[in-house]
């Protein structure tokens, strides 16, 4: 069974870390693109940051770029997603998806449920 499964959300105070996992069953990870998303209460999801399968080119959102860090572990079938100086407006559902192609062409073939993170004192 295909399956993503998204871990490592939670609570943590304003310019706390977290560090956001994808973990495939099913297909391997690597020959896949992976994108992470968000989606807040009341807004539309984000797409926030790419890593490519062809070459390992990542992709950041004006928003966080410079505070997150995409990369993968082929040998845990897992795609980390590093979150630094954490604020109130990352408040959100993230999600995770992966597909065949790049970064910013095609759609996502197969989607995690998502995991909540909340940054509040």
């Amino acid at each position: 069974q295909v399956q993503l499964v998204e871990s490592g959300g939670g609570l943590v105070q304003p310019g706390g870390s977290l560090r956001l996992s994808c973990t495939a069953s099913g297909f391997t990870l690597h020959a896949y693109t992976i994108g992470w998303f968000r989606q807040a209460p009341g807004k539309g999801r984000e797409t926030i940051s790419c890593i490519s399968s062809s070459d390992g080119s990542t992709y950041y959102a004006d928003s966080v770029k410079g505070r997150l860090t995409i990369s993968r572990d082929n040998a845990k079938n897992t795609v980390y997603l590093q979150m630094n100086s954490l604020k109130p407006e990352d408040t959100a559902v993230y999600y995770c998806a992966a597909k065949i192609g790049s970064c910013h062409f095609g759609e996502y073939d197969y989607w995690g449920q998502g995991t909540q993170v909340t940054v509040s004192s």
